[in-house]
């Protein structure tokens, strides 16, 4: 009886520092490890929407409270004034959610363009939601909801990938929620160099 209550006290206490030691490694890579997806997932997407910027997105990013959820904002300056931003929304596609990068031009609501940024949709299929054939249906629209052509819409899905097609522009479309909700509160936040 007594081997047995030293033995769990021994293994209690190696499981104990294990988790303390995971804990602390977590916490100590946390912040590596959002800046290596800001700058590896997000950034090449931004790229693709505003090749023009002259500010990093990603560094001047901010975070916009929206009904209480955190919602990241990238701006887009050009010649010191801001001229889009970008938010990144998502859609359940074949094989998880697909993250795309919506950005939107500040002078008048438009859409320039979006940007993948999670995918794991099937190889060949669904990931080519990521080409420019697909990507460059989405420029230079108007701040409105969007449909594939299945559905009533425009929006041509890819031949055996429905489902991540249809994925993507549900993503579009909750940016342009989002978009809508949070416009009025741009122009001060980094034209005139204010925080958020």
């Amino acid at each position: 009886m007594r081997e047995a209550l030293r033995m769990i006290l021994v293994l209690s206490l190696i499981c104990g520092l294990s988790g303390l030691t995971l804990a602390a490694v977590r916490q100590a890579t946390g912040p590596r490890i959002e800046e290596q997806v800001l700058t590896y997932v997000q950034g090449p997407a931004l790229n693709q929407i505003f090749a023009n910027a002259d500010n990093n997105p990603v560094l001047d990013r901010v975070a916009i409270d929206l009904d209480g959820e955190a919602v990241t904002v990238f701006p887009a300056m050009v010649d010191g004034q801001l001229a889009g931003v970008a938010i990144e929304a998502f859609g359940r596609g074949y094989g998880g959610d697909i993250g795309v990068m919506v950005g939107f031009a500040t002078a008048d609501g438009s859409i320039t363009g979006i940007g993948i940024t999670t995918l794991k949709e099937t190889p060949g299929l669904g990931s080519r939601v990521v080409e420019p054939e697909f990507r460059e249906q989405f420029g230079s629209r108007p701040g409105q909801d969007m449909a594939l052509q299945s559905q009533g819409g425009d929006i041509a899905a890819i031949a055996g990938a429905t489902l991540s097609s249809a994925a993507t522009v549900a993503a579009v479309n909750e940016a342009i929620r989002m978009y809508s909700r949070i416009k009025d509160r741009f122009p001060k936040r980094w034209s005139d160099q204010d925080t958020p």
